[in-house]
């Protein structure tokens, strides 16, 4: 699939206009309103006057006409302690009450990059979206953050194109090499020991932008360290590989208590994971509240979001829980698990940022290297690495390594003399027992610990080793979870594999061939057999099937064809096997070689609802009402919950849906039962249907696809403020009103009165599709929306085939089959056309001012050179407006605001074609409060960089 590179294209300049509070603290002293507002706003383009060419000065030392001296984001930048990298506004919000724990108690400085600026979000304050949205979003996420003490949040200007669980998508249109390039440029500028960030791993519903997000940041974790990467980084821009201490996912997988005892009673699904608590219960000494509290009234910043109207955080402190973190890798000592410091508030930070009393000095390097995949039975090695601050002798050293109950340590561990800046290591071979693991590949994990000893204080580190049989079978993964797999091994953390169990779907009644992968781990050629152990209610043309002289090291693929045998197993969540995932069948594959070795993986199945769309006798009048007849074929209930607050009752939300043809349209039919109505957005802001109550209609025309963007989803809103319906694609081949992305398409509804629910009804032509369909294989989901509120917020989500994030997760849609129906033969099929607007730094007056604080150039980009600079030199009146003088030495784009601190009260955009000064006219909305200054930032025509400058404005 062809995609269309990704573009940021150019907000318009009044767009900055809007009052956005939440400004960073200004530069000059405070002084009040100091010019009435003209009544004209700018229109984005700036009107300017030429003045005669100067010298080109250093930009922090260039004097100005207004005896001000301009400061500049060329600088020193700030160092950071911890940078959570996350993918939108609001990411963060679950460990701000670790991240204020740390910035009070252990006086750490908190970063956080945020690769989009939600652009492609809800809203529920509001008509705006698109860079509108991003600045209502980002001065959202500033507000937020500055209630833990976090003031730098880093933008990178990525597209937010609209909700996916697929990684791969996310991948291809933020540009994953250049959005790494800013994340590691943005890590060696600011130097933070930890890094935090979210879950890599395709978990299902989790969000596609989360997991890059995520893999962005522990692949910089490596690359800001490697001078291979990025290396003109170093060599042009001057900066030095920088490696961060740890890098842990604000996440863990496992089960533990709330109160404050949940900071050493987490049991984690993989036994060597090293997995912190931090109690949210604790209280602020400056706040004189929990910190509980505090994170809850900082996620209400994001209203735009819905999150206005979050409860009160309980005040008892039982009822209060923990962050959690899991590691995922240290290059410094850290606290062992189950000990005292390993449950303090600040047992992140030791080694990296705090040091507890007989402990190494900070900067003390302490890793442990090994496979992570052992063999039963066979020696690995094992080394210890150490390596000395440069203020630091460590003195006479040496390591003990510690491994599992019966497994074999050879290796003395002397270290000798480690000096100031030395290092030393210490080789071992573990050899694990000869038996073979039957479990599942998780359970079989363990730690092999290095105790280190110094003259200078001691240190304890660890890494994680799977025991992997001689010969195991794995299912074959969907797409997301095997490009998971191999980005683990690429980048080096083989440890975050296999969290995700192995799912396949199948649909009520029918059948699928299953690949399933043996792959020989031993050092001799193996042959055995592979055998299913299926759940009730399935079966599969062989019990089991052989595999013959699999080579060492080699694969090879078994392939059964299995099928539902009982079509009165429920589908969707609704199903499962007892102790697996919701909607999982969970089954056991044993491979057995021929002397005897045994493995077994466990995977899963899970069943999709399947219906057959008869033809209609005639085409079904679109006129919202379902007529006897109409609708020939089984009514499908679409009464079930896959998120949000269950139905108080059936006629609180429940839903019954018909489905037919009529030669190349597809006809449905939605009657939804519901009791309150949401609240009617305007017909100009049909968009994002998830906020009020709306049904949506998707369809995937070949049954095979990754993630939506070769889909068809239509929502559908029953009424609007004007009245009448109203219908849009959303996050699909081509989202918008459906005027302008599926003409062909006729909707229509009945809303009951008084208030019982509603029916939409909707033809849609199956050229409107994205390719021809399969008549055997089309994709069908039917989804509602249920809100209760009246402020753009849903509560409830039913449907047909439901599970967590599944209008994201075509693979887990249901299964249409077209009776008679052959698509024609020339039929095309169409590129998607993704959202590919996105606010860019330079136009974010929030984002400029940061800069200039920071000494960080703007979206993780290079600093223009001089030659290539601009940057303001003084401001002045006259009569209501003000005039920006902006000196500059090459070609550029400046964007000019005037703030104070209400907010933006005047912005314009100027082009400057060469060295000299220039005059740029800013036109006010409004009389300016306390702390004026202007702002600018600029970016160099040639494409080398920006520069934001800023000078405080007076009498």
């Amino acid at each position: 699939m062809g995609f269309p590179p990704v573009r940021t294209r150019t907000a318009v300049s009044a767009l900055a206009s809007m009052v956005v509070a939440g400004l960073v603290a200004a530069a000059g002293p405070a002084t009040a309103a100091v010019a009435p507002a003209t009544a004209a706003a700018t229109t984005g383009t700036a009107a300017t006057a030429p003045v005669a060419s100067t010298e080109v000065a250093h930009a922090r030392s260039a004097q100005t006409t207004a005896e001000t001296s301009a400061d500049t984001s060329r600088g020193t930048p700030v160092d950071l302690g911890a940078l959570f990298v996350g993918a939108h506004p609001d990411d963060e919000a679950g460990a701000l009450s670790t991240f204020g724990q740390w910035g009070e108690d252990n006086d750490v400085r908190t970063g956080v990059i945020t690769v989009t600026r939600g652009e492609g979000g809800g809203n529920a304050v509001g008509p705006e979206e698109g860079p509108a949205l991003g600045l209502i979003r980002e001065a959202e996420e500033r507000r937020a953050v500055g209630k833990a003490g976090i003031a730098d949040v880093f933008n990178l200007d990525k597209v937010d194109f609209f909700y996916t669980v697929s990684a791969p998508l996310t991948e291809r249109l933020w540009d994953q090499q250049d959005a790494l390039a800013k994340v590691v440029r943005i890590v060696r500028q600011t130097r933070p020991e930890i890094l935090v960030t979210m879950d890599p791993a395709p978990s299902p519903g989790n969000h596609g932008n989360h997991q890059e997000a995520a893999r962005l940041a522990i692949a910089a974790y490596y690359a800001a360290a490697d001078p291979k990467m990025f290396p003109d980084q170093i060599t042009k821009e001057k900066l030095q590989p920088f490696a961060p201490a740890k890098v842990l996912l604000s996440r863990a997988r496992g089960t533990g208590p709330t109160g404050p005892s949940c900071v050493n009673t987490f049991t984690p699904v993989d036994p060597s994971q090293d997995i912190y608590g931090v109690f949210s219960g604790n209280v602020s000494r400056e706040q004189g509240r929990t910190w509980a509290a505090i994170e809850r009234d900082a996620q209400r910043e994001y209203a735009s979001q819905g999150w206005a109207g979050f409860p009160d955080a309980p005040s008892d402190p039982a009822q209060l829980g923990c962050d959690r973190f899991t590691q995922v890798a240290s290059r410094v000592p850290y606290p062992k698990m189950g000990t005292e410091p390993a449950a303090e508030p600040d047992a992140i930070l030791d080694g990296a940022l705090t040091r507890p009393d007989g402990t190494v000095p900070l900067g003390t390097q302490l890793r442990v290297d090994s496979d992570f995949d052992v063999r039963p039975g066979k020696p690995t090695t094992v080394q210890v690495h150490v390596t000395a601050p440069r203020g630091a002798d460590l003195g006479r050293s040496s390591v003990t390594l510690h491994a599992p109950d019966g497994w074999r340590v050879e290796g003395d561990g002397a270290l000798g003399r480690v000096r100031p800046g030395g290092s030393a290591t210490a080789t071992f071979t573990v050899t694990p027992p000869a038996t073979q693991p039957e479990g599942d590949p998780v359970s079989e994990r363990s730690r092999i610990e290095a105790f280190l000893t110094t003259g200078a204080g001691t240190g304890y580190s660890a890494t994680r080793v799977q025991l992997t049989p001689d010969v195991a079978t794995q299912q074959q993964l969907l797409p997301q979870v095997s490009s998971f797999e191999a980005w683990a091994r690429q980048v080096g953390v083989p440890q975050l594999r296999g969290f995700v169990v192995p799912v396949l779907t199948i649909p009520s009644g029918g059948e699928r061939a299953i690949d399933y992968t043996v792959t020989n781990n031993s050092d001799t050629a193996r042959s055995g057999t592979v055998r299913l152990n299926l759940p009730d209610g399935f079966a599969a043309d062989s019990a089991e099937k052989p595999f013959t002289g699999l080579a060492a090291g080699a694969t090879a693929k078994v392939t059964f064809t299995v099928r539902n045998t009982d079509v009165s197993l429920p589908t969707s969540n609704a199903g499962g096997t007892k102790g697996a995932a919701p909607g999982d069948y969970a089954y056991t594959v044993t491979t057995r070689t021929d002397d005897g070795a045994t493995s077994v993986s466990s995977p899963a199945l899970e069943l999709v609802p399947a219906t057959t769309v008869e033809p209609a006798a005639a085409a079904p009048t679109v006129d919202g009402k379902v007529s006897d007849g109409e609708y020939p074929g089984e009514a499908l209930d679409i009464s079930r919950l896959w998120e949000g607050s269950p139905c108080d009752s059936a006629a609180d939300c429940s839903g019954t849906a018909h489905v037919t043809r009529a030669g190349d349209t597809i006809y449905v039919a939605v009657e939804v039962r519901d009791d309150t109505a949401g609240t009617p957005l305007a017909t100009s802001d049909c968009k994002r249907h998830w906020r009020t109550d709306s049904v949506e209609i998707a369809l995937d025309p070949r049954g095979t696809s990754e993630n939506t963007a070769s889909t068809f989803k239509l929502g559908v809103l029953p009424f609007t403020a004007e009245g009448p319906a109203c219908a849009l694609r959303d996050a699909d081949n081509h989202q918008g009103p459906i005027a302008q992305t599926a003409p062909g398409v006729r909707f229509a509804s009945t809303v009951s009165s008084p208030y019982t629910g509603y029916t939409v009804e909707a033809a849609i032509p199956l050229a409107e599709l994205p390719a021809s369909v399969d008549p055997d294989k089309l994709g069908l989901n039917i989804l509602v929306y249920d809100s209760d509120t009246q402020d753009k917020t849903g509560q409830t989500r039913i449907g047909w085939s439901t599970w967590g994030g599944v209008q994201g997760d075509p693979y887990r849609w249901g299964l249409a089959r077209l009776t008679g129906y052959q698509p024609p033969a020339d039929r095309p099929t169409a590129d998607p056309v993704v959202p590919d607007t996105a606010l860019r730094s330079v136009e974010s007056p929030q984002t400029v001012e940061q800069s200039v604080r920071v000494n960080v150039p703007l979206s993780g980009g290079t600093a223009a050179p001089l030659g290539d600079s601009g940057w303001l030199v003084g401001a002045r009146w006259s009569r209501g407006v003000l005039t920006a003088d902006l000196d500059s030495a090459g070609a550029g784009e400046a964007h000019v605001f005037v703030v104070d601190d209400k907010g933006t009260a005047g912005s314009a955009v100027v082009s400057v074609d060469g060295a000299g000064r220039t005059a740029v006219k800013v036109p006010l909305d409004r009389a300016l409060a306390g702390h004026p200054r202007v702002l600018a930032g600029w970016e160099a025509t040639s494409g080398a960089g920006t520069l934001a400058s800023r000078i405080p404005l007076r009498k």
